[in-house]
This record gives structure tokens, sequence and C-alpha cells, in this order.
């Protein structure tokens, strides 16, 4: 979601393909192709689309600004990604309505084995990096500390850093989007539910880039 906002943002044409992991040049999805160049990571993706098409998505931003937006990001996809994936990966009840149904596509007998198999590595990860060595407690008191952080962070702005959206504001909402998908329960989704700016400014951005998907969104929850 990242990356294609990142092309919303940009104004460039693209088109968007559903394809596996196979001639990911880093092994994981999303990447693009544009002309001779293979790129994987969003971040990455960023900088090429800075670099080769001089898109400047900072250009309202000054350092300080800038620097805010870096923090916030990292906080989000180095932090809080991991919190939300354990949620959505170990949680039972979660795995089965969303992560179990990406191998649908296998023939049925392989299935119960793959998904055992994929969910087991993902359990690896999780532990390799830190997340996963929690308890589930700990691990939601992590991640209502991002929220939280985050909530304070965008206060009553448009946008992240104000009436101009800035790249962040991919991460941002992507992560916000996230959060709020009504499909998969849990602390997670109560505590962003209780963020009215949080839950505003997924309406806004859904209006503004998925306008389709707009009659999606969920109420902010009484604090």
């Amino acid at each position: 979601m990242k990356a294609e906002l990142l092309l919303k943002m940009s104004g460039l044409p693209y088109r968007c393909l559903a394809g596996a992991l196979r001639g990911a040049p880093k092994g994981k999805l999303p990447f693009i192709e544009d002309g001779n160049v293979k790129l994987g990571d969003s971040t990455f993706i960023r900088l090429h689309l800075e670099q080769r098409h001089g898109v400047n998505f900072d250009a309202q931003l000054n350092q300080e600004q800038q620097a805010l937006a870096w923090t916030c990001e990292k906080m989000l996809e180095d932090h809080l990604y991991w919190a939300v994936l354990h949620w959505r990966w170990m949680d039972a009840a979660n795995f089965a309505k969303g992560p179990a149904r990406f191998f649908d596509g296998l023939p049925a007998p392989l299935r119960p084995l793959v998904r055992r198999i994929v969910r087991g590595s993902i359990r690896k990860n999780l532990h390799a990096q830190g997340m996963g060595r929690h308890t589930p407690e700990d691990i939601t008191w992590l991640a209502t500390r991002d929220i939280d952080a985050l909530a304070t962070l965008l206060g009553d702005r448009h946008y992240l850093t104000g009436e101009h959206r800035c790249g962040a504001d991919a991460t941002v909402f992507a992560f916000v989007a996230g959060l709020l998908c009504p499909h998969f329960d849990g602390p997670l989704l109560a505590h962003a539910q209780r963020q009215p700016n949080l839950v505003a400014y997924n309406e806004r951005m859904l209006r503004e880039f998925y306008p389709d998907f707009a009659h999606t969104t969920v109420r902010a929850a009484p604090q």
C-alpha cells in the first residue's frame, strides 16, 4: 500500500500486477519494474522515484519536518510492524481469516503443510527480531505506545506535517488503514479506534486515494 501510494502521489503512470515472490529482487513484495530497472523495498522505490523521475515528495517540508517524518516512518516500519505481524499471524482467529487464505490457490492437500511451514518461519522471524520474545500483553503495550505517539504527532493536522502531504504520509496511511481494518479483531484495532484523529485521517486519506473503499471506514470508539 505504501508503494502504491507513493506512485499515486508521484503522478506518474503505472499499473499494478498481482505477482508471486519469484522475480522479486530482494525476495519480498512489493517491487517495481521501471524500464530496465527492477527494484524492491518501498523505501528504495521512493528513492528511485525521486532520483530518476525528479519527484519531490517533501517539497513543502523544512529540515525539522523531514526529520520528524523519517523518525515516524521508522517507528512504524521497524517497530509497530512487528507487533501487527504478531497479531495477524500468531493470533489463531486472525490467522485463519487472513494470512491462512494466502495459500488458497495451492492444491488442497498441500495447504495445511505450507501454512504450518510459513507460519513457523514468521514465528522464528518475530523471535529473532525480538518482538516474538515478549508476551502478547507486552507486545500490545509496546504497540499502543506507538499508536499513541503517532496520534500525538499527527495532532489536528490534515497530513502528518501540516496542510501539505509528504512522502511519509504513504507510510502513515498504510499503517493507520491496516490498524483500523475491521476484518482483523484484537487490541490494536480497539486502541486505534480510540484515537479520533487517526480515524478521521483514515477517512480523509481513503476519500482522497481510495474513494471506492471510503465506505469501509470505522468510527472512533468512545474514550
